[in-house]
Formats: structure tokens, C-alpha cells, sequence
């Protein structure tokens, strides 16, 4: 089997076994090392370590004192966790649609869906690609709207050389299949002071210093142990994209030219980091996506439906108040055609190989 994504953490069993032997487990100075790395990768001044990605989104809204009815912008194609955020924070969730070229929210349909409610703009970075910062940030200027980048899938990504995660407040995961992995973990990146040791105290029970409460806060912390993890990836995180780019390279080439199958594209001025690889089953091809998905893996070739519905299309929150569904005829049409394919590091030239012809032989190409 070729699996859709491989969990390399090997290199940190030293950091792991420091960690163990020094008896701080909890919060502590390895991810303070971990935030210090994270920064830079980012371009900020300020990293802080959550407990996963999705209360990164959380705690960034909370920061941002929205008031009930505040609402927040966003696409309706990405995974669950972008919606579950805003609603946990307390905000309502309206939506933008898509563009079919990079698979994100697509700015000349933003500002039809603002309000004099709306109060951020959450712009998803889906599969490594950033969107357009270039005309979303001015749109966010214009409406007085705090950007909040759902970077989840996009550490390392650039916009005209601008890192993810440093256009506003930049919300990372870092959980098993992500390019970088503490197995759960999450990071907050900005370049407000003030922002950041909020944060800081916000997830820590709102404690400034051990029983110095300053507001009602979480539990939201970093142990030392998941630190530990994903220091060893970031120092190679350059080696990893690469990587990741080489095999998309091959995937690309080797698929251009099947009728009906729309390989992804890298736009101008964006540098793509590749955590999936996902092409599109368009209605000219001779199988349908579902059917696709099905042989390859009989093939033995793993892939992946990110995202089989939109996110507000399930019974759980059709009748929530706080999720307010708009016409995405684009979006809809991509949830029905997306199919990721294998693009991880540890692929070899014969599984490449593997995967471009089992998916030609399946569209008789």
C-alpha cells in the first residue's frame, strides 16, 4: 500500500529522552525552543504553543473580544474545525466562495457577505497554497476587519515572499499529518506584542504568574514532550518541502494532458508546500471521483476525499443561528470532483511512477 501521508518523527527520540530525563514534562523550555523556531519560520516576532490547531482559531477570536452576533467570514470548503472554532468562540460564521484554481476563498466575493456585524476575515490556506493575501488583506483594510489565516495546512508557505501565518494572526496545527507534527499541538503567530502576551496568559488558566490571575482563562498549553517532536522537523522543514515539491512536480507531469483530470496548480507569486496534492474528476472524465478513489485503492495507492461536503451541509448545524449558509455554486462543484493523491516525503521514484500510471489506466489514458 501506498499511504495517502507517512509520521516520521524518529529524529526526535534525543529531544524526547532530554525531555524525560529532566523532569519537566509540562509547559517549559523546550517549547519556548519550539516557539523561538516556529517564529522565524513564520516571520513574527511571537509564536505561542497551543494544544492543538483548532484551539489556535479559538483562542485567536477570543483574543479579539467579539460580541455576541459579531461574525466572521470564512469558505465553506475546508475541514470542520475552521466552523467548530468560530462557533466555540462564540461568533457567527458566514461564507464566501471559492476559486477553483488554488481551492480558497475567492476575494471578489467577500465583500458581498460583510456585514456591519462582521469583525474578521478567516481566510483558509488549503492544502499548503496561501490565498490571495495580495487582495484579501486591502479588502480587510477597507471593511475594518481583523485577518485571522487558518495556516493549518501551510507552514512554510509564502505569498510574494511573505510567510503564512504573518499577514494577521496566523493559526497553525500541528497534529500527525501535518508536514510538521507534535502528534497534537497548534501554534499562534503574530507581530502584536500586546496580542501575544495576552495569548500567553489566556492559556494558562488567565494566570500572569502562579495564582496572579488577570482574566478567565483556559487550559490551553504545550507540553514539553510535544516540543520535543516537532523541533527536529522544523530545522529540516526546508529538506521536507522540497521534497513534498519534487513529488508534486512528478505527479503533475506525469498526469497533464488526461481528459477530465485537472492537476493543481502553483499561481504566480505563492510558494505551495504541498501538504495534499489534489486534483480535480471533472464531469468529461470517463469515471466519476467517488469511482476514482475506489480502484486506486484496490490499486493500493491511498488517497484522500478532503472535503466530501461543505462545512455547513450536515444536519448538526443546518438550523444553528450562528452558521449562516450562503450560495458557493463553485465550492459545491469542488466538494464533488476533489481527490488528494500521495505526495509525502518518503515516496520513491517507483511509487510516483505507481500512482501516475494506476490513475491513467483508470481514465484509459
Amino acid at each position: 500500500m501506498i499511504p495517502i501521508t507517512v509520521v516520521d518523527v524518529q529524529d526526535a527520540e534525543p529531544l524526547v529522552l532530554e525531555v524525560l530525563r529532566s523532569g519537566v514534562i509540562a509547559q517549559g523550555p523546550m517549547v519556548k525552543r519550539f516557539e523561538d523556531a516556529f517564529a522565524s519560520v513564520a516571520g513574527v516576532p511571537h509564536a505561542v504553543a497551543v494544544n492543538n490547531g483548532t484551539t489556535a482559531l479559538v483562542a485567536s477570536i477570543q483574543a479579539l473580544d467579539l460580541q455576541p452576533g459579531d461574525e466572521v467570514i470564512t469558505t465553506p470548503f475546508t475541514f470542520v474545525a475552521t466552523l467548530n472554532a468560530i462557533l466555540e468562540a462564540g461568533a457567527t460564521a458566514r461564507f464566501a466562495d471559492i476559486s477553483a484554481v488554488d481551492f480558497n476563498i475567492d476575494p471578489e466575493k467577500v465583500s458581498a457577505q460583510v456585514t456591519e456585524r462582521t469583525k474578521v476575515l478567516m481566510p483558509v490556506h488549503l492544502y499548503g497554497q496561501m490565498a490571495d493575501m495580495g487582495r484579501l488583506v486591502p479588502l480587510a483594510q477597507q471593511h475594518g476587519l481583523t485577518i485571522v489565516e487558518d495556516s493549518a495546512q501551510a507552514v512554510g508557505a509564502t505569498y510574494e515572499g511573505k510567510p503564512a501565518g504573518s499577514f494577521g494572526i496566523g493559526c497553525f496545527s500541528l497534529y500527525a499529518t501535518k508536514n510538521i507534527t507534535t502528534a497534537e499541538g497548534g501554534v499562534i503567530t503574530t507581530s502584536d506584542d500586546a496580542l501575544a502576551d495576552k495569548l500567553r496568559v489566556m492559556r494558562n488558566q488567565g494566570m500572569r504568574a502562579r495564582y496572579q490571575y488577570e482574566m478567565a482563562g483556559h487550559n490551553y498549553r504545550l507540553t514539553d514532550l510535544h516540543a520535543a517532536l516537532g523541533i527536529p522537523q522544523l530545522e529540516k522543514l526546508q529538506q521536507l518541502t522540497d521534497a513534498r515539491r519534487r513529488n508534486a512536480e512528478a505527479l503533475s507531469k506525469g498526469l497533464d494532458g488526461v481528459t477530465g483530470l485537472t492537476v493543481p496548480a502553483v499561481l504566480p507569486g505563492r510558494e505551495h508546500v504541498w501538504h495534499q496534492y489534489t486534483i480535480l474528476v471533472g464531469d468529461d472524465a470517463p469515471v466519476t471521483r467517488d469511482e476514482l478513489a475506489a480502484k486506486l485503492t484496490e490499486k493500493g495507492i491511498g488517497n484522500g476525499i478532503y472535503y466530501p461536503k461543505l462545512v455547513f451541509d450536515y444536519d448538526c448545524y443546518r438550523e444553528n443561528p450562528q452558521v449562516i449558509a450562503s450560495d458557493v455554486p463553485v465550492a459545491k462543484k469542488v466538494a464533488e470532483q476533489a481527490l488528494s493523491l500521495p505526495v509525502h516525503p518518503k515516496l520513491t521514484d517507483a511509487d510516483l511512477e505507481t500512482i501516475v500510471s494506476s490513475v491513467r489506466e483508470v481514465f484509459g489514458a
